[in-house]
């Protein structure tokens, strides 16, 4: 992204969300890649969502629709209500079963930035609580560590989080870093920062509804490889934790460069922690039937991220 493309990039992230305000990362024939804007749903069934990335898309690219889909537009994964960043769609269903083979076989790799309330003691830690579904009355709708009262069904999780910089948000201590999630569990580095003591600036959900006074929660995704055969996708999403967009954030030392990291990262080995989701089973009609989008939104829902 050059000079002009990254200001206006920048301009358009601090707009509220809207149809047109729509950031394409990357495209071609197979695939579009957006940075999703922060605080708007994928698609809804709900006929008054009408802001939503699927909503976006059919009015910037109508002729990309695929009526042969509920949506139109077949997401290789999720991205939070609240989480922005970038988001890979695929455009025909043969590139929908190549890039869900990449996730299927962990080969997928990805890193989000955030800013967490207080300060990270150590440069670099490895969090593992496992997470289930909480069934405690009043907060079904969110997810919980093993362990905890009323949690449900849980399952192994490992997030890597490395400090980048330690610095204020409106006066108070934070710290921005780097989430290398190794697993893709709901609501997981959400979860996996409350856990350690250090949600995440404006997380209204996991602050236990205190952490209200942001403008939006602090999770960007930032880094997305999805290692494809013929056509491999390598996008980052600009970093919105920056002072010349939030004044309020204040950085006051850098531990790690962003980019150093990448590039360990990508060398790195994904660990096998996670269980295979289970496959997607196809059929010829072009039209996808009731029970092929209850499997791929089951297999979806394993790679809901944040």
């Amino acid at each position: 992204m050059n000079n002009t493309g990254l200001a206006l990039h920048e301009k358009r992230s601090m707009e509220p969300a809207s149809l047109e305000n729509l950031c394409v990362l990357y495209h071609s024939a197979d695939y579009i890649v957006v940075n999703k804007h922060w605080d708007i749903r994928i698609d809804s069934k709900m006929w008054y969502e009408k802001q939503t990335v699927q909503s976006q898309l059919k009015h910037l690219f109508p002729e990309l629709a695929d009526p042969g889909t509920y949506y139109g537009f077949r997401f290789c994964h999720q991205l939070d209500f609240s989480t922005s960043g970038a988001l890979c769609v695929a455009l025909n269903k043969a590139a929908a079963g190549h890039a869900y083979r990449c996730f299927k076989d962990r080969l997928v790799t990805k890193a989000y930035l955030a800013l967490v309330r207080g300060t990270v003691a150590e440069e670099k830690m490895t969090l593992e609580f496992a997470i289930g579904k909480n069934t405690t009355e009043g907060q079904t709708h969110m997810m919980c560590t093993e362990g905890t009262d009323g949690c449900e069904n849980p399952k192994p999780c490992q997030t890597e989080l490395t400090v980048l910089e330690y610095g204020e948000y409106d006066g108070d201590p934070v710290t921005k870093v780097l989430l290398q999630p190794l697993t893709g569990r709901t609501h997981q580095l959400r979860v996996h920062c409350s856990a350690v003591g250090h949600p995440i600036v404006g997380d209204y959900t996991y602050s236990l509804r205190t952490d209200s006074a942001p403008y939006r929660m602090m999770l960007h995704a930032y880094f997305l490889h999805i290692p494809l055969e013929n056509e491999p996708i390598h996008v980052t999403a600009p970093d919105p934790f920056v002072p010349t967009l939030d004044s309020k954030w204040a950085p006051r030392r850098c531990v790690n460069v962003l980019e150093d990291l990448l590039k360990n990262i990508l060398t790195k080995p994904q660990t096998e922690i996670q269980e295979e989701p289970e496959p997607v089973h196809r059929r010829s009609s072009p039209v996808e039937s009731e029970e092929q989008q209850a499997q791929c939104q089951q297999w979806l829902c394993e790679w809901n991220l944040d």
